[in-house]
């Protein structure tokens, strides 16, 4: 089972996430994502230094993915888009449909990301099509849900992508065209002074009663909640992934990668570290089931 370095999902200082992305160059990591995921006025580093960064990471012998926005909205998203897709040098990971068009249009092969919403195995044969390499299921999709996938594409006589699943970070719960922090900090969207930059992992957002719930960041709400799939990984590896996906944090996050780096290479399972995986198991997202 090789490990994947998810796509960040804050707003760093350009010099903290180029500092994170020269040591992950070290981690025992097979492949890393690279790009902004979440808002197109996040930047910090411009397209030709994401594509500078990832021919100096390529170079470690990582594969790199670029990985393209969530929610595109306005022409000029599309074009950094395109931009993307033409260098020609990585897959792309589409995380909206638009990216899965250009895709197409131009031959080159595609994950497909966790916010494209594949529910069923037609949809995922038509994305394999298009050009589709390699699916990671959103991240409400558990065991079972999986399962029926890949059986029904089997079924139908074809072979699956390959299967990367979210094993560790906060996930993504929603995404809005509205911004999350800017309302939170009750300042234009469009005069949000980029301060999404001021919450590292996020902001946090308790319940009346004082009880964390969840992270804001920016256009996308996360659960407060780490998941955690370590101790799964004999299941995982039952049911055919093939890649286990790390979500960037702000702080351990070299720890957290040799914890699974351990796990992957033993057949004992982990114990949990993190605080989730309801999910997986078909249960509310923020339980932990054992």
């Amino acid at each position: 089972m090789k490990l994947s370095l998810g796509p960040l999902q804050y707003f760093w200082p350009r010099e903290t996430t180029l500092a994170f992305y020269r040591q992950a160059a070290q981690w025992p990591v097979d492949i890393i994502y690279l790009g902004e995921t979440v808002c197109s006025k996040r930047r910090e580093l411009r397209t030709v230094e994401w594509l500078a960064l990832a021919e100096e990471l390529a170079a470690s012998g990582k594969q790199i993915v670029l990985s393209t926005l969530a929610l595109i909205e306005a022409e000029a998203e599309l074009s950094v888009l395109d931009r993307q897709i033409a260098h020609g040098g990585f897959w792309i990971e589409a995380n909206d449909l638009s990216a899965v068009q250009l895709c197409k249009e131009k031959g080159r092969a595609f994950v497909a990301g966790p916010s494209l919403n594949v529910y069923n195995h037609r949809a995922l044969a038509m994305l394999m099509d298009d050009g589709l390499r390699r699916w990671v299921p959103g991240v409400e999709q558990g065991r079972n849900l999986i399962g029926e996938l890949k059986d029904g594409v089997l079924g139908d006589g074809r072979t699956m992508p390959e299967l990367e699943v979210i094993g560790w970070g906060r996930l993504p719960l929603s995404y809005s065209a509205r911004c999350f922090t800017a309302r939170a900090l009750d300042v234009p969207k469009d005069q949000c002074g980029f301060r999404c930059i001021d919450y590292p992992d996020g902001m946090p957002l308790a319940t009346r009663e004082g009880r964390p719930f969840l992270r804001i960041n920016g256009i996308s709400v996360q659960g407060e909640e780490i998941t955690d799939l370590g101790p799964e990984l004999p299941e995982l590896r039952s049911l055919g992934v093939d890649i286990l996906r790390l979500y960037p944090q702000a702080e351990g996050m070299e720890t957290i990668v040799q914890h699974f780096d351990a796990a992957r290479h033993s057949d004992t399972p982990p114990p949990h570290i993190g605080e989730r995986n309801g999910y997986w198991h078909g249960e509310a997202g923020m339980r932990m089931t054992t």
